[in-house]
């Protein structure tokens, strides 16, 4: 079963002006990040806008992305969803599509009980099929969180759930069994030096060189350059949390000229003093 490592970028959706999904923006927005970092994609995570999007425009994302760096990159699908069957359709759909993992939350808003957590991503792995599955643990989102031990008992019993994004910074650490991914960019130097493989990070759209030297440091035994090259990268890890994801990151791939910085209701533009926290950041990215 593949397991996931590296710099792994959850990637924004862009729109058109009238609000559609800007393909040919996916398309190079993609080049770009495996370009400059990224090992791989999620497309259709959070970041990527997901409760806005129906899941046609999700699977046409996920195979426009695949054509352009599926030979090159890892490319993962966002497919969960507080509904299992909604979520079972979707993995299995994005599963026969070509994507290489999936992605699936933890099931937001109603709250199941253990068992109920353990059915669902019972259900999600089984509509993967062949292909891993990594959970996403992030309990200020979800009100749930997904304890090590949970997550612990998970992968021995199902054997294509192979990762956690991390979100809870508090419970950072080693679980038998599974790829801990960084699910917030200021834990990834952290994460990589208790032994976790990468993170599915936000940041790395605009500094996804300088993400890439962190992994690159930890991989090879340096976790003090890792932190040192860390470091100099919190003032952007800072401006991209000035408010909402995504707000901050799409006006800075804005402010770039990678994309139209459009976003979905209730999603709206950074403000003027956001934008002027995201350029400030942006000016002081540290020079490879």
């Amino acid at each position: 079963m593949p397991h996931f490592s590296g710099v792994i970028t959850a990637m924004v959706t862009p729109f058109a002006e009238d609000g559609s999904v800007d393909l040919e923006r996916a398309r190079s927005l993609a080049a770009h990040l495996v370009e400059h970092g990224s090992h791989g994609l999620v497309v259709s995570g959070t970041t990527g806008e997901s409760p806005t999007l129906s899941d046609s425009e999700k699977l046409r994302l996920l195979e426009v992305v695949l054509e352009e760096v599926g030979d090159r990159a890892t490319v993962i699908a966002g497919t969960g969803s507080n509904d299992t069957r909604h979520t079972v359709e979707l993995t299995g759909r994005a599963a026969r599509a070509g994507a290489d993992g999936v992605l699936v939350v933890t099931p937001y808003y109603n709250k199941p009980n253990a068992a109920g957590l353990r059915a669902h991503f019972a259900a999600a792995a089984d509509a993967a099929g062949e292909i891993p599955v990594v959970l996403y643990n992030i309990p200020s989102r979800c009100v749930l969180n997904l304890s090590p031990d949970f997550m612990a008992a998970l992968a021995a019993e199902i054997p294509n759930v192979v990762g956690v994004k991390q979100a809870n910074n508090s419970e950072l650490g080693p679980i038998e069994g599974m790829d801990i991914l960084a699910g917030n960019d200021e834990t990834f130097a952290r994460c990589l030096e208790v032994g976790g493989t990468g993170g599915i990070l936000v940041a790395s759209h605009v500094v996804g060189d300088q993400m890439r030297q962190v992994y690159d440091a930890a991989v090879a035994g340096d976790h003090e350059r890792a932190r040192e090259l860390e470091a100099a990268l919190r003032p952007v890890y800072e401006a991209l949390n000035v408010t909402a994801n995504p707000i901050p990151v799409k006006a800075a791939l804005e402010a770039q000229g990678l994309i139209g910085g459009g976003l979905r209701l209730p999603m709206v533009p950074a403000s003027d003093s956001e934008r002027e926290v995201v350029r400030g950041a942006l000016e002081a990215v540290p020079a490879l």
